[in-house]
């Protein structure tokens, strides 16, 4: 068995815009733009950027919601970036998705059970006296009482009705699950109950998580590695300690300067950006946070090879003159170089 459950290489996902009397495609978002990282077995993925950057584009085609542009996208040994649906139904039993709004995500015409169920039935597990069981199991299993069972979404608060997304997820006892921002439309007293919850299910389950947020504070509780992403590109990539205590790239301190400290008594100096995101349908030719920060070694950057470099042992990021300290920069530029001559 591999150690890595998911594999995704160069993946890009981009989505055509037409125009026209003929409808023709006159340019296309670039969403999701040329991006590689696995996660292993048992393990979360902190993913994380600002709203717009692709990150839920890049969740949704690591379960094939989407079919990428290009790239690959190895889950469990088998190639299932073009996959088609009948093959697709088999390997989703293993990897299901938490979306963001607890409300938007389940039928309000459906029950709990109904919800629950419809995994057993497209999957045609078991009958109907044993789905029953396994729904009032999984209900227990969240947190939530039997007389749930019967009751419709609208009944429910935003932290019950993202347990009831939760139940749903695991129920076909899956190894991965997308979690895209799972507690983002929560009270935060809610939040750390749900964390709390995915937290103990990883560990009885060996649940691998790719959790998908904006909230680095929230990332921080329960990720094993981090990855942080700007318009479609990951530009750093490390273990959580390792990003929070050691930040390489401009982006990511920005980031966490932005991370609220509990005790009054100490200032901390926040790091605010200048300019606007780049557009992903007309993105910078050069390094897109560059860009937007108006650096001076900006045009220095156009056409440079901007893709992540091991700067220290399992610590990558983008080789980027605008983004990172001059000694770093020194180091991941001899270091790309270096990998670019061995290649050749």
């Amino acid at each position: 068995m591999s150690e890595n459950l998911l594999e995704i290489d160069r993946l890009k996902m981009h989505f055509p815009i037409t125009g026209g009397v003929m409808l023709k495609q006159v340019a296309s978002v670039k969403a999701v733009d040329d991006i590689s990282l696995f996660i292993r077995h048992g393990e979360t993925l902190g993913l994380v950027g600002e709203s717009g950057c692709g990150k839920s584009t890049l969740g949704k085609c690591a379960v094939r919601l989407n079919t990428p542009t290009d790239g690959k996208i190895i889950f469990d040994g088998q190639d299932i970036t073009h996959a088609k649906p009948s093959k697709l139904r088999g390997v989703r039993r293993d990897m299901q998705m938490i979306f963001q709004d607890p409300a938007e995500s389940l039928d309000p015409r459906m029950s709990v059970r109904a919800i629950i169920e419809e995994a057993f039935a497209i999957q045609k597990i078991g009958v109907r006296k044993e789905r029953y069981d396994k729904v009032k199991y999984l209900l227990d299993r969240v947190g939530l009482p039997t007389s749930a069972i019967d009751k419709f979404p609208f009944e429910f608060s935003g932290g019950q009705r993202q347990r009831i997304g939760i139940a749903r997820a695991i129920a076909l006892n899956p190894k991965l699950v997308i979690a895209d921002e799972p507690v983002s439309a929560l009270d935060v007293s809610v939040q750390s109950q749900v964390l709390n919850l995915m937290m103990e299910l990883q560990r009885e389950m060996n649940l691998a998580y790719l959790f998908i947020a904006h909230d680095l504070a929230v990332v921080k509780h329960i990720s094993d590695r981090v990855a942080v992403m700007y318009l479609g590109k990951i530009v750093e990539l490390a273990d959580a300690d390792a990003i929070y205590k050691n930040p390489k790239h401009a982006y990511t301190k920005a980031l966490l300067s932005a991370i609220p400290i509990p005790d009054p008594l100490i200032k901390k100096q926040r790091i605010l950006l200048e300019g606007d995101v780049p557009s992903p349908i007309d993105p910078p030719a050069g390094s897109a946070f560059g860009h937007r920060i108006s650096h001076s070694r900006y045009e220095e950057t156009i056409g440079m090879d901007l893709s992540l470099v091991e700067i220290e042992k399992d610590h990558w990021v983008a080789a980027d003159p605008c983004c990172l300290e001059e000694v770093d920069y020194q180091k991941a530029s001899s270091l790309r170089d270096r990998g670019t001559a061995e290649a050749l």
